[in-house]
């Protein structure tokens, strides 16, 4: 054979692996990506950094309390959601203490609230003082603003209570989701505290 004749065999061979991909050696990888990398399991995003409307879930546990099942779970929709389109998502629930210690923290909320927000945490606000049957001539509880935490939005909690602790209703809102906790004999300090860190379980 000819050196010309082996040089074009050579690129023959050449051509055909590039067209083949060399397939047996690369049976065992993940598609690449348009990029040309090999696409793996997408990374978790923390929600903190996601964009757009997030959901609520149904946790069965938020800050550190258990989801109460049995006859310590919620049997009733303690405050009217609003009105509900189809694609939301209502999440009720009592969370309390491993062992039933203390009373349970009473959990509300919905997503992809196609309104201003605020709106509907008002509404759940006003609903959950209807349930603890505040009296309105003790005039209206004043919300008081709370750090969000890492989920941004507006965090805010009300003291139902003559008194420095008692019944502390808080809710968030942010983009597309609304909520509202009620916390019985606790404080505004307290009360906002844990309701940020089950938020942190609830929303995704």
């Amino acid at each position: 054979m000819s050196a010309a004749r082996a040089g074009l065999t050579a690129v023959a061979v050449l051509a055909m692996l590039a067209v083949s991909g060399c397939r047996e050696d690369d049976a065992g990888l993940p598609p690449a990506s348009p990029s040309g990398q090999a696409s793996g399991p997408a990374s978790p995003t923390p929600a903190a950094e996601r964009s757009g409307p997030r959901t609520l879930v149904d946790a069965p546990r938020a800050g550190g309390l258990d989801k109460l099942t049995g006859d310590g779970a919620l049997t009733d929709l303690p405050a009217d959601p609003g009105e509900m389109r189809d694609g939301m998502t209502l999440v009720t629930g009592n969370y309390g203490k491993p062992g039933g210690q203390g009373a349970p923290v009473l959990f509300e909320g919905v997503d992809h609230v196609p309104e201003d927000t605020n709106e509907r945490r008002e509404h759940l606000f006003r609903g959950m003082l209807e349930y603890i049957q505040w009296d309105p001539e003790l005039g209206q509880p004043e919300a008081r603003p709370v750090e969000p935490g890492p989920l941004g939005g507006s965090v805010e909690c009300l003291l139902a209570s003559l008194s420095e602790d008692g019944n502390v209703v808080c809710g968030w809102a942010d983009e597309g989701t609304a909520a509202v906790a009620l916390f019985e004999d606790s404080t505004l300090a307290d009360a906002g505290k844990l309701f940020v860190e089950m938020r942190g379980d609830l929303e995704r």
